[in-house]
């Protein structure tokens, strides 16, 4: 919950909310082994290198057959409500921002870090986003369904797609306490390995649902 704009990754305080948010439990833990790793680079000269994925998304990463109720992956949340043709509930409205990362241009800071695992990458800590893919989750539900439109497997089941929203304590219950916003400083990830980010939220959601839409025409024909 730290007010900063943008999450650098060696300069941004650590802020969560009180013990009763359960929810806190994840990314705590994260910090946690953060720590601890950074720890033992520090007294042992352990090398390590820490890498934070911003909301990273694409085929396969997920399973749509089975999605997690209320879980982190929202894009894989939404696309699978469209093809069991659910709504798309927007949690509080959807207000809330998310800077969205394709998989392809995560992979690729993956490799350059591991390229660069002697040297530029030696006890380093990487924001790995996209600052550029900003938007709020209503925007992302319905550009998914928009562009699901598109597809002439998954149109008719998009045509009958309502947004619709709901409030956070009925939905996740009590305990749950969520982020008004996600934009990742990727400046060293940029200096130190020569990384970008290159797929909009667009062509990576684009090609998402034509990777699931074709799913479906094997298993259809």
């Amino acid at each position: 919950m730290s007010p900063d704009l943008e999450f650098h990754p060696t300069r941004t305080n650590f802020v969560t909310g009180p013990v009763q948010m359960q929810r806190w439990i994840y990314s705590t833990c994260k910090q946690l082994m953060d720590r601890i790793i950074y720890a033992y680079g520090s007294a042992d000269e352990l090398n390590y290198t820490i890498f934070r994925p911003f909301n990273w998304f694409g085929p396969g990463l997920d399973s749509v057959e089975t999605p997690r109720e209320g879980g982190s992956r929202v894009v894989t949340n939404f696309i699978a409500s469209i093809l069991r043709g659910e709504e798309i509930i927007l949690v509080n409205g959807g207000s809330q921002r998310r800077a969205f990362t394709y998989i392809d241009d995560g992979i690729d800071a993956l490799e350059a870090i591991v390229d660069q695992r002697s040297n530029n990458s030696r006890q380093q800590i990487f924001n790995v986003g996209n600052p550029a893919n900003d938007y709020s989750i209503a925007h992302l539900a319905e550009t998914i369904r928009d562009l699901a439109l598109e597809i002439p497997t998954l149109s008719e089941r998009a045509s009958k797609t309502k947004i619709v929203t709901q409030n956070e304590s009925s939905f996740y219950g009590p305990g749950y306490q969520d982020v008004l916003s996600r934009n990742p400083n990727i400046d060293d990830s940029s200096r130190l390995l020569g990384w970008s980010p290159k797929v909009s939220l667009t062509e990576g959601l684009r090609r998402t649902l034509q990777y699931y839409a074709d799913k479906i025409g094997r298993q259809d024909g």
